[in-house]
């Protein structure tokens, strides 16, 4: 099908330019970059979110969980 479409000066001759070093046509070139980004779209919604497990955590007494110093210190003997 033939249609027109309205296209910045600066991204038509980027997409001459791959297009050339590709040996394609710029129909093909823009049929092609449509192609890609339609079906990149349609396996992103297809994809499933991945579920995160959560759980509920409780403050370790005799910790002051607002002082980092104290959180860093413990995070270096838990790692040991």
């Amino acid at each position: 099908m033939r249609t027109t479409i309205s296209i910045e000066d600066e991204l038509l001759q980027r997409a001459k330019i791959e297009a050339a070093r590709a040996s394609l046509s710029l129909s093909q070139f823009v049929e092609n970059a449509l192609r890609e980004v339609l079906e990149g779209r349609d396996r992103l919604s297809d994809r499933e979110r991945p579920s995160l497990p959560t759980v509920r955590g409780r403050l370790r007494p005799g910790i002051d969980y607002q002082r980092f110093a104290e959180l860093s210190e413990l995070s270096e003997k838990q790692t040991r």
